[in-house]
Order: structure tokens, then sequence, then C-alpha cells
């Protein structure tokens, strides 16, 4: 494929003269007979190298070379500067200004084949650098996306500083865990496709309303959903967020395809969280808190939020309830849970 030259001389002589003996060369040739029109040009076509004269009338090369540098995308074009042999001073004074080479005049063949084709050669190596400095960006930055994905904004960003993450222990963060009842016997009943169809646009719901009543999601493990309140970002009520969320969760679940019934659970403690994993990092909450929290949920009544009757002291002066059952907990022995009714 030709190179496309911009060739600017006011003089039309050597303008002529320059052209031609380029289009000899295989290259395709615009011309300009001044700087103005010159610079118009540039912001118009794309052009692989420019050979400007220096001295012009309106518009000299130098204010052209000083142009071209200040502007973002004219100061990566070459540039080869045509002066007379005694205009040694001036070829100097605009490689300083960023000038790639110059041509003598009169127009040596061989010299200007020569010094074209060195001036290519760099300008095709500099785009393959920055090509490759492009691509590694963009990879950098999917990277990144992904990272963001998997763990919570607060955790890569001290990943990214420190390298690791420090595990820690967070007082009064409230779990919460909302699964479908029944879901192993659905998937039972219906082909792959459609059983993860549903619950990727359940879990992009749920993801929203987590967001929305500001949780911070863990992880999904099958059907199970698992959120936390007051751990990374504080909230005055983690609890309350957490029933506001898990109402507006049962609520999307029965009134979308295919209306799956689903469990809510919410306890609150303190909690150990870190990463694990080195190919496959996951940031996770451990403890018994966490464990209770699953046991509420799998003990509670569908289509409701279940909580702990250490949750409901939070939510006693706005919540209405009804105490449901008791459950045996190992380690806690019986605990009461409250079926959250109204807010």
């Amino acid at each position: 494929m030709p190179h496309q030259m911009l060739v600017v001389d006011d003089n039309a002589l050597n303008r002529d003269l320059l052209s031609r003996r380029l289009r000899q060369q295989g290259h395709d040739v615009t011309m300009a007979t001044n700087g103005n029109e010159a610079l118009e040009k540039m912001r118009g076509q794309t052009f692989d190298l420019v050979l400007l004269d220096i001295m012009m009338p309106e518009m000299n090369g130098y204010q052209v070379l000083e142009t071209m540098k200040r502007d973002e995308v004219l100061r990566h074009i070459p540039v080869i500067v045509i002066s007379a042999v005694d205009e040694i001073e001036s070829v100097v004074r605009c490689i300083e200004m960023g000038a790639e080479d110059y041509l003598p005049k009169p127009f040596n063949p061989v010299l200007l084949k020569a010094r074209i084709g060195a001036t290519l050669d760099k300008k095709r190596m500099r785009d393959q650098e920055q090509a490759h400095l492009q691509q590694i960006a963009a990879e950098k930055k999917r990277a990144d996306d992904l990272l963001h994905v998997i763990l919570p904004d607060a955790v890569v960003k001290e990943l990214k500083e420190n390298n690791h993450v420090k595990p820690r222990r967070y007082e009064n963060v409230a779990v919460m865990f909302c699964d479908i009842v029944d879901f192993t016997q659905y998937c039972d009943q219906h082909e792959p496709e459609e059983v993860v169809t549903h619950l990727q646009k359940m879990v992009e719901i749920f993801e929203e309303m987590s967001l929305k009543h500001n949780l911070e999601k863990i992880k999904t493990v099958g059907d199970a959903f698992m959120t936390t309140a007051n751990l990374l970002k504080p909230v005055e009520n983690p609890v309350l967020n957490c029933v506001r969320c898990g109402l507006e969760m049962v609520a999307a679940a029965t009134a979308m395809p295919p209306q799956w019934r689903v469990r809510v659970g919410i306890h609150i403690g303190p909690v150990m969280a870190g990463v694990v994993g080195h190919r496959q990092y996951l940031f996770d909450v451990l403890g018994d808190t966490v464990n209770v929290a699953a046991r509420i949920e799998s003990e509670g009544m569908a289509n409701a939020v279940n909580v702990s009757a250490e949750a409901w002291k939070f939510i006693s002066g706005v919540c209405q309830s009804e105490s449901h059952n008791l459950v045996t907990i190992k380690g806690k022995g019986e605990m009461e849970i409250y079926q959250i009714k109204t807010i």
C-alpha cells in the first residue's frame, strides 16, 4: 500500500519536481502551497510523512512545526524539512523543534529515497510500539474491570496498592442470604439454558437492589445469593438496609418468570473477611455470624424475610413481625426467628 505524502512548498517548480520523484518511488502525493493550506490538509487527511519547506510567505516552516507539535494528532506525523545548502542553521532549529531529518536542494534522488525510507521505518516502528502499548493498556483495563467484577472496589484498591489484602475482623455486620425454594427440583424438570437464563436475570436484579440499598454482594453459590451491610461501606442501620432489600427481592422473584419462591435470612454480628485463592480470587466473609444467617434462611418461611432475634433488636422500632419458630443451631442452642411483615 503506497505511503501518503504531503509536499509543502510555495515554489511551484520545487513542489512539482519533488512530487514527481516521490510518485516515481510509488508514493501517493498531496501538495500544499503554504503553511495554512498544509495544516488544513493534515487535519482532513492522514499522512505518513510531511516534506516541509522552511522559507514560505504567510506561515513559514517553523510556525507549521510549532503548530503541529502542539496538536495531539499532528505531532506524531514525521516531518522532513527542505532547505538550501546555506540554510543549515535553520535546519538545526527545525530538528530541535521536532523535525526528523532534512533534504538539501537540489534534490538528490538516491539521498531522497534513503532519507524518506529511514524516516518511514522509524514511523513504522513507533506505530508498532504505540499499537503494542495500546493493546497492553486495553488488556490491563479488561483485567482491572474483571477484578472489579470479582472483588469489591475497596478490596481492589488495597490489592493494587499493596499486592495483597489483609484479613480483618469487622463488627456489627449484617449478613443476608437469599435462596430459591425447591431449586434442585426445578433444575431436574427444566433445560439447563432455561434454568441459567432465569437465574441470571434474577441475580442481575438482586445485584442492582443490593447497590440501591448500599449492600455489598459477596458471592452467588448456585441459587444462593449472599450480601452484607456495614462491612466495607458503613451504614447507620445494617439490618434495616438488608430487610428493605430482602423485601424487594421477595417481591421481584415472585413477580418475574418462573415466579420462584425465595427465602431470605438475616443475622448480625462480627465477621472475618479476606481474599482467598491465587489463580481465582474470592473475597469471602467467614465466621459464626455467616453460619447463623445461613441457618436462619434455611429454617425460615418461604416468600418472607426472616431475621434472628439479635437482628430483630436493630429494627423492632420500625418493623412489624411475628415470631416464626425456634431453631436449634449447633453451638448456639435454640434461636428464635422473626418473620418481617412490614416496615
